[in-house]
């Protein structure tokens, strides 16, 4: 423009001086020295499965308000890239800010450079922060849905959660005491011998049986593989068999553990120690799918050896076809003769979203069919296990956890083992 009216160079050079006086102080003031304070916290360790918070801090030490925008270097594995949170602190002072995050494997995440970028009202010029370079957390089984339902144990509400309420039946036959007689006591419990010698009624007292040896054999074949909600089904079974081991700790029962797919992998003894529980977490925290089919032979060999005393034996597989069940049968009934032994399989949930939906075409029938089929087929192995006096448990992946706790309860209370 200034090329015909000359009073307008003037006028652009004045501004451009202006504007790069304005620019040099704004980068003198981001750049004269470190004005901005930051980290970004994380758990100990993550809950597999759950929400997990990361929480960040900052801390201005501007003179001036700043704009602040942060773009956290998310983990890999949760494929998030359009991480961006913007905040303005005032002068001295600061803010937190926290976000959720549900891993769905386990094993090592690696969160990046926490990337802040620092600007003055002006936004002339950004200053970059780099905090907490190549963090790493560990992703363990469900921590958090163990402590759930230990709570819900200790607080004798396990009903609202959709345990059943079990009636005990009788009592178990561990021997206490021999006491005198008062008005209320089971006159089944009399020793007459003891009656006789002391010269008044003496009554037999029990108490509950404990410590009792109770192991988690799990499935890592590729039958386990299977995702619902984006968690395999063997994860399903550890997350379960965390919380169940809890349990089973706090009714003073002894816990052990088994992988297996073509061979057996890892294996604890069961104990009755606390400290026994964050050998199993560990343990589980490095159990990993195989993508072979699962030896039950070799399952059986090894139980005849190591586990000598009869035990209760949640076994964690799948099966998806009766003929897949029945050829595993002569094993499963072999290993029940001893042990008192309680499979636990899948329901498959998707079939279930199909036979309910609407058909629209023949297409639609012919799945719905076959639908029914394997519903129908995974009854009636709940049905051929049971003849063979084999317990079972078929359950949705997500109510695995209260359908397993609930399987052990009503065992205890019916005096199974």
């Amino acid at each position: 423009m200034s090329f015909w009216v000359n009073v307008l160079f003037t006028i652009a050079a004045i501004s451009i001086f202006l504007f790069a006086l304005l620019a040099l102080g704004d980068f003198i003031a981001l750049y004269k020295n470190k004005g901005l304070q930051g980290e970004r916290i994380l758990p100990e360790k993550f809950s597999n499965s759950d929400e997990n918070p990361v929480v960040m801090s900052f801390k201005n030490r501007y003179g001036f308000p700043v704009h602040l925008e942060i773009i956290d270097e998310i983990p890999v594995q949760f494929q998030k890239r359009d991480f961006l949170k913007r905040r303005i602190i005032p002068s001295g002072g600061g803010t937190s800010l926290d976000y959720q995050m549900r891993p769905v494997e386990r094993g090592e995440y690696i969160f990046g450079r926490l990337n802040c970028f620092v600007s003055s009202k002006l936004k002339i010029f950004k200053r970059r922060y780099i905090f907490n370079k190549d963090q790493m957390v560990k992703v363990y089984p469900s921590f958090i849905q163990m402590k759930k339902y230990d709570f819900l144990a200790i607080d004798n509400r396990l009903t609202q959660v959709g345990l059943k309420k079990i009636r005990r039946l009788g009592h178990t036959m561990e021997f206490e005491q021999i006491k005198e007689y008062v008005r209320g006591d089971d006159v089944r419990t009399i020793n007459w011998k003891a009656s006789a010698k002391h010269g008044d009624l003496m009554v037999n007292q029990y108490q509950d049986e404990k410590s009792q040896p109770i192991f988690s054999l799990i499935d890592t074949s590729r039958n386990m593989k299977m995702p619902f909600n984006g968690l395999k089904l063997m994860d399903y079974a550890i997350n379960s068999t965390l919380a169940f081991s809890n349990i089973a700790l706090k009714k003073n029962d002894k816990v052990g553990m088994l992988t297996f797919s073509h061979r057996v992998g890892d294996f604890l003894n069961a104990r009755r120690k606390k400290t026994h529980l964050n050998n199993i977490q560990e343990n589980l925290y490095n159990v990993d799918t195989q993508f072979l089919d699962s030896d039950f032979g070799r399952l059986y060999g090894f139980v005849k050896r190591k586990i000598t005393h009869r035990s209760l034996l949640m076994l964690y597989t799948n099966f998806e076809h009766l003929s897949s069940m029945r050829r595993q049968l002569p094993y499963l009934k072999a290993i029940s003769k001893k042990h008192l032994l309680v499979v636990v399989f899948f329901k498959n949930t998707e079939m279930d979203r199909v036979v309910n939906q609407k058909a629209k075409n023949t297409a639609d029938v012919y799945e719905q069919t076959i639908a029914h089929q394997f519903i129908h087929d995974k009854k009636q192995m709940v049905e051929e296990l049971n003849q063979y006096g084999i317990q079972t448990v078929l359950t949705a992946p997500e109510s695995l956890t209260i359908n397993s706790i609930n399987k052990y309860l009503e065992i205890k209370a019916r005096g199974l083992l």
